[in-house]
This record gives structure tokens, C-alpha cells and sequence, in this order.
């Protein structure tokens, strides 16, 4: 991941999140601090008194503006929102679709659990009806790849098209191996993100697992990063995307350059449970330096961090103790965890790290108490200098770790 022809810039932005759509709303959802959440239909017979409730969902949005109401309706709701999101990252980029598909154009995109819709009425309709009743167009959009393929589809990106499924840090794997792309001569231009859905059953699933906060009946759910009390994430849903471009493509074409994407990487720890976390953090934190070096950087030239940390009792514990390890004993920079106020999943950690580098200020959410044991606390808000690089950092379960900077234009 270190060959670079070129720089790679982001031109353009689109995201679809709780609170609305555009970088402009995320960034004052950021500054409000405010959780926004909705509640979650409990399953049919699987309701139980204690249970998460809530989750961080996306109203409902008029899409019409980038995908018409006929063809949205073929579509799974991720498709729908990918596609939304690629297309408001074009017009942010100003970049017109092609005539034709354009083979120096893209997509990477991250995904947790894909379609669970769609998979869930396909295998209701064949455990129902029997396998011959199968829809063809409900298997069509059950495959992890089909939002990356619509986009490839309705933005004519004939190029290579990745989708990466690795957990929470599936949103940054997908823009690091876009940026690879770009760096390689592989494409011009990447359209690079995430995003998620949840459903009744998905919600279900993630609370029988123990990884979602939970609160009183009627009492919103707060997840708190790095809090001492931390006890688990806010499910979300959503999607980002970013228009990544060869810095020379940009240029000729006069497009503006929101930010240099300076360095990406990625770990695993192979010490992790397929669902679980693992203990070797200190190896995950070389890596990262490492990567950072290789891309002539060191840690101290960063000016702010941007964390996945979400609430998780055991990611966060991965994420404070890999950021450590990288800084090697060094204070860390201020460091900001959006997940507390957007949740987790849907991509939004990508937008949020592209507004807070281009000035947004970011409430520390639903943090009050420090944890002695991971010795990383949340910046408490208010004015702090705009930053020149910005690291944005997340922990997978699973053993993953992704990361990538940004810096300012």
C-alpha cells in the first residue's frame, strides 16, 4: 500500500446519517453533542424487558433528487442510500457522470452486514413457499456487493469495483484500498465509503450479543466513549461516501480539493475471536507507527485523532491501548470520538473526520468519566486550532484495524 504515483485528494463528499444528509448537518450534529434516536420494532415473541430499544437511524429522505422512484424501488434500502450518497458526493466534487462508463473511475465500499433486509425476505419467501418461489430480484440485492454495484451501475464507474466486509472498520479498509487504487494508476478517480442498515432482527442479534447500550423504558440510549461506564454502542445506519482523485486528474479538471488523503494502512491481530477482541494491542500500535513512517510521517506530526471508539467496553479498550502504543509513552494529540453522538456503523466516521479537519467543532457526547485503565479521554468541546493532520483510527472485531490521515488542502 505504499507505492504512490501521486498525491490523492478528496474532491467531494456525500452522506446520508440520523440527523439528515450533507457534511454541513453532520457537522452541527457534531457540535450539538446531541444522540439522535429511534425506536426499533421488537421482534414478534422475542421481546424482552431488558433490551436496547433504539438505534441511530436514518428518517426518511426524499432520494429523488439521485435515483428515481422507479428505479429506487428495484433497489435494497443500502443500495438505495449508497447510491444516494455517490451521487451527492459527485455533485459536491462537481464532477458531471459521463456519457459512457468511465473505466478510470471506481468503487470501494464497506459493509458490516450488507442487505439484511432483502436476505431476510428471501429466505422468509423460501422457507414459506419452498426454494422454486425464490425472487430472482431479492437475490440479486442479498450479496454484500450489490450497493457498490448499483453505484458502479448509476454513476457509470466502470473501473475496479471492492467491496470490503471487516467489521466496524469496513468504512476505512474501503477507502484505504480506494486510495491504493488511485496511488497505483489502477484509477483516476474512487468512490470510496460505507454503509449500513438495521433492521428489527439485525438489532436483535447485535443486543443478544451484549453489544448494544441499553437504558429504562422511554430513556434515550447514550452511548459513552471511553466513558468509565461504558456499556456498549448505539446501532446505526447510513451511508458516506467520498470522491477520492488523483491530485494531477483533479487539477485538470479545476476541481476544489477538500483534503489530502496523506497515508492509509491496516493490522490484524491474529490473537482475536471471530466476534470477539483480542490482546495483543501493542503489536496493532507498531503497526500503525510503522505505517505512519512509511509514509513519512511520524506520530507527533499529528495534530488530532479522530477514534471509532463507540461505547464498546472491549473496543474502546483496543482502540485507547493501540493509540498508546503508537505514541510510545508521547501525550496524545486531542482526540474526538463521533460515535458517541452518530453510532455505531453507516460510514459517518469518514465525513465527521472530514469536517472536524475542516473546522467543526465536536461535543465529547455522552462522555462524563474518565476510565483510569485506558488513560485516553475524549476532548471536553470547544474551540481547539484547526488541524493540519488528522488521523482517523478504528478497531474491528475480529482482530482488524484500519486507519488513514487526513490532511488540510
Amino acid at each position: 500500500m505504499t507505492g504512490r504515483r501521486g498525491r490523492v485528494v478528496v474532491t467531494g463528499a456525500g452522506v446520508l446519517h440520523p440527523f439528515g444528509g450533507g457534511v454541513e448537518s453532520l457537522a452541527q450534529a457534531l457540535q450539538e453533542g446531541a444522540v439522535r434516536a429511534l425506536p426499533v420494532d421488537p421482534l414478534p415473541g422475542a421481546a424482552r424487558p431488558r433490551r436496547a430499544r433504539q438505534a441511530a437511524r436514518v428518517p426518511r429522505l426524499d432520494l429523488g433528487r439521485w435515483i428515481p422512484p422507479l428505479v429506487a424501488r428495484r433497489m435494497s434500502p443500502p443500495s438505495r442510500l449508497a447510491v444516494a450518497a455517490a451521487r451527492q458526493a459527485l455533485e459536491d466534487a462537481a464532477r458531471p457522470l459521463s456519457a459512457a462508463p468511465d473505466p478510470a473511475m471506481g468503487v470501494a465500499l464497506g459493509t458490516s452486514f450488507g442487505p439484511a433486509s432483502f436476505t431476510e425476505r428471501l429466505l422468509e419467501q423460501i422457507e414459506s413457499e419452498g426454494p422454486d418461489a425464490a425472487s430472482p430480484s431479492l437475490f440479486t440485492e442479498c450479496v454484500a456487493n450489490a450497493a457498490a454495484a448499483q453505484i458502479a451501475i448509476h454513476c457509470r464507474a466502470a473501473g475496479p469495483s471492492l467491496t470490503l466486509s471487516q467489521g466496524q472498520g469496513s468504512p476505512l479498509l474501503a477507502a484505504s484500498r480506494a486510495a491504493a487504487a488511485i496511488a497505483s494508476g489502477k484509477a483516476a478517480c474512487m468512490l470510496a465509503g460505507g454503509v449500513e442498515e438495521m433492521t428489527p432482527l439485525l438489532h436483535a442479534l447485535l443486543d443478544r450479543f451484549g453489544a448494544l447500550v441499553r437504558s429504562a423504558p422511554g430513556e434515550t440510549e447514550i452511548p459513552r466513549p471511553l466513558d468509565r461506564r461504558r456499556a456498549g454502542c448505539l446501532a446505526g445506519e447510513g451511508a458516506a461516501v467520498l470522491v477520492l482523485e488523483d491530485e494531477g486528474a483533479a487539477r485538470r479538471r479545476g476541481a476544489r480539493t477538500r483534503a489530502w488523503l496523506r497515508a492509509w494502512g491496516s493490522a490484524f491481530d491474529p490473537s482475536a475471536p471471530a466476534a470477539g477482541w483480542g490482546r495483543d494491542t501493542d503489536a496493532l500500535g507498531r503497526a500503525l507507527r510503522g505505517g505512519l513512517v512509511r509514509f513519512d510521517l511520524e506520530p507527533g506530526q499529528i495534530d488530532r485523532i479522530v477514534s471509532g471508539a463507540s461505547g464498546s467496553h472491549g473496543g474502546d479498550a483496543v482502540e485507547a491501548q493501540v493509540l498508546r502504543a503508537a505514541w510510545d509513552g508521547a501525550p496524545l494529540p486531542p482526540l474526538h470520538a463521533p460515535k458517541g453522538i452518530l453510532g455505531e456503523y453507516g460510514g459517518s466516521l469518514l465525513p465527521a473526520a472530514l469536517a472536524i479537519l475542516e473546522g467543526a467543532r465536536v461535543s465529547p457526547g455522552g462522555f462524563q468519566e474518565a476510565d483510569p485503565h485506558l488513560g485516553v479521554v475524549p476532548h471536553p468541546g470547544g474551540d481547539l486550532p484547526a488541524p493540519r493532520r488528522l488521523l482517523v483510527t478504528t478497531a474491528s472485531a475480529g482482530g482488524g484495524h484500519s486507519w488513514l490521515v487526513l490532511e488540510a488542502a
